[in-house]
């Protein structure tokens, strides 16, 4: 959370109070962007992984930079940033509709990584109760970008660029408070998990 402070919050907060006016706006948002694009190029390549949540974490990261450079204009790039937080709820939104929540899909890959046999935690992740609590878990990160969303809309047209700040502070509120929500659910899960691996193996019957 340190780390998350820092490249999202205080680095930004301090081009966009002290440095803006030399470079103007545009320049001081797409500055302020720079630590937390190394940030999660190094998150990346520590995780070294082209499963689901390497991939997602590399193109969320292209894309949103993409927007960025292209936006042009400050307030184009706000706007921008509401309009990609909607596309990211929407995509999360669709992969609990085809019962592929991207919730299970990230704890594959993690407990993957940590030494855990993928099919073996398919079969447990797609039981009926586990899969219902990855959807709500999912829906917690669509719930996310859609606040997000509709409450930094309200504040650029109230305050216009000047909505910039106010925003990243917003938007990281939200990620660790809703954060502690997901948590609850996925330690929901690895009880679950924990519950199946103490369950006695039944004696082969005689004959």
């Amino acid at each position: 959370m340190f780390w998350d402070v820092i490249c999202y919050i205080v680095f930004p907060l301090l081009v966009w109070n002290f440095i803006r006016d030399e470079i103007g706006d545009y320049y001081a948002m797409l500055l302020s962007s720079v630590p937390g694009i190394i940030y999660t190029i190094i998150r990346f390549y520590y995780i070294r992984s082209l499963q689901f949540f390497g991939i997602f974490m590399l193109a969320n990261l292209v894309l949103s930079t993409l927007v960025d450079v292209m936006s042009g204009s400050a307030i184009n790039l706000l706007w921008n940033r509401v309009y990609f937080a909607i596309g990211i709820g929407v995509f999360f939104l669709g992969t609990m509709l085809v019962k592929r929540p991207v919730a299970l899909l990230f704890a594959l890959d993690i407990m993957e990584m940590q030494g855990q046999r993928r099919e073996s935690l398919k079969k447990i992740f797609y039981q009926k109760k586990v899969l219902l609590v990855f959807q709500a878990i999912t829906f917690v990160f669509v719930f996310r970008e859609g606040l997000f969303a509709a409450w930094k809309a309200w504040l650029i047209k109230e305050y216009g660029v000047e909505a910039f700040d106010q925003a990243l502070v917003l938007r990281q509120v939200l990620s660790w408070v809703l954060t502690g929500v997901t948590v609850i659910g996925y330690l929901y899960v690895g009880k679950i998990l924990q519950d199946q691996s103490n369950k006695p193996v039944d004696p082969p019957a005689s004959t």
